[in-house]
């Protein structure tokens, strides 16, 4: 025997009887099974160097912070760079000021109406309020990493209930937090930011202007919802023509003559009115006399041209897809679909309406016009929707 475990008969040197101990494995990443299981080192904090069992965290100690007097590991800005970086803050917050008063001139300044005028006003609010909201982010961050000051945070589980001494430490931690973030102290700061942010309230009110109708008559409002400019006339008393979408050509018939054919027209004169293309864009099909179904008014067709709405009665998607076999009208939104030789009923999808027919005939010249307004109103569905299309019926078809 021997009080050396080691001198045993084992060459190894282990007591004979003890079972082998292997390492495992080590994971990239963790530390060494050598290594003491300890914090991390706080480098670049004072005394890291002498760390030991009485080692302790150096303690904040700021007269310009109050609020957080005595709070370990805080460590503050260089104050040369906190006061750049206010001036940075600030001139993002004028910037964002700025921009947003520009958003709100161009919208309500920028009219729109015609393709290049409402792409212009799409990147000039596009622009400004991208530059609004980045020059306002940017402020924020720039005070937040470079004028307050940085500390470890420790955050331990708790129980869910919220205990008094719980709501005492929020608020406490809310109070150092405004110290903190020198809200207080950095008025410059406080009054730039504010002055960004008054424009950003005001701006929902601005956007939510166009639904305010208190200012139009209720006829006048109805007669814009269930009417569109295909029952006016030209300064000579002659019916609206239809023309070609884009490039504004006037239509004969005689040339229109080829079953299954299919064109996208628009009202001669408004070829460049979005808010009347909106309701007025018509698609024209072409159908042997034997093709039209029962749901057709034939008495506003022409010579098998027959012109229906093509705002869906969905969500108002352009409804233009053409299947010339089976002669049906497919929305591509949501596939809503029509049966365009049966008056456009709804043979598949969401849209709960037909499209609505418009009537269509020739003037002196051959050119195709339109004879009259839409029976029921187009798109999708609104409030008076359903009197006006009972008012049709009783009306014999007529608004």
């Amino acid at each position: 025997m021997t009080d050396n475990e080691h001198e045993t008969g084992r060459p190894d040197g282990r007591p004979e009887g003890r079972p082998e101990r292997r390492t495992p494995a080590r994971v990239i990443g963790t530390p060494s099974t050598d290594a003491p299981l300890s914090r991390p080192p706080m480098s670049g904090r004072p005394g890291t160097a002498d760390e030991g069992p009485d080692f302790k965290e150096p303690v904040f100690e700021d007269p310009d912070f109050p609020a957080v007097q005595g709070v370990a590991g805080v460590v503050p800005q260089d104050e040369r760079t906190a006061r750049r970086a206010e001036r940075i803050a600030a001139l993002c917050f004028l910037l964002a000021f700025a921009a947003l008063v520009a958003f709100l001139v161009t919208y309500v300044r920028l009219q729109t109406g015609g393709l290049s005028a409402t792409g212009a006003s799409h990147v000039a609010l596009g622009g400004t309020l991208t530059l609004a909201l980045l020059a306002l982010a940017s402020g924020v961050v720039i005070w937040v990493r470079q004028i307050m000051p940085k500390y470890e945070l420790v955050q331990r589980r708790h129980p869910m209930a919220s205990p008094e001494d719980v709501r005492a430490e929020v608020a406490a931690t809310f109070v150092r937090g405004a110290g903190e973030s020198g809200i207080v102290r950095h008025r410059l700061l406080r009054r730039t930011l504010l002055l960004a942010a008054a424009p950003l309230g005001l701006a929902p009110l601005v956007l939510l202007r166009d639904l305010d109708t208190t200012g139009v008559p209720a006829a006048q409002l109805h007669r814009k919802l269930r009417h569109t400019v295909w029952g006016e006339r030209t300064r000579d008393g002659k019916p609206l023509r239809l023309v070609v979408e884009g490039t504004g050509q006037p239509i004969r018939a005689a040339d229109f003559n080829s079953p299954g054919g299919i064109l996208s027209v628009v009202p001669q004169g408004y070829e460049h009115d979005l808010n009347v293309l909106a309701k007025a864009t018509v698609i024209l099909v072409k159908f042997r006399p034997e093709e039209l179904k029962a749901g057709t008014n034939r008495n506003w067709t022409h010579d098998g041209i027959v012109a229906y709405s093509k705002i869906c009665t969905h969500v108002g998607c352009p409804a233009a897809l053409y299947e010339q076999t089976t002669h049906h009208i497919l929305c591509p939104c949501h596939q809503s679909t029509f049966d365009a030789a049966d008056g456009a009923r709804v043979v598949f999808g969401p849209a709960a309406r037909p499209l609505p027919q418009l009537p269509v005939g020739v003037d002196e010249e051959g050119y195709l016009v339109a004879r009259g307004d839409f029976a029921a109103p187009v798109g999708p569905s609104y409030w008076e929707r359903g009197d006006a299309e009972a008012r049709a019926r009783e009306n014999g078809g007529h608004l």
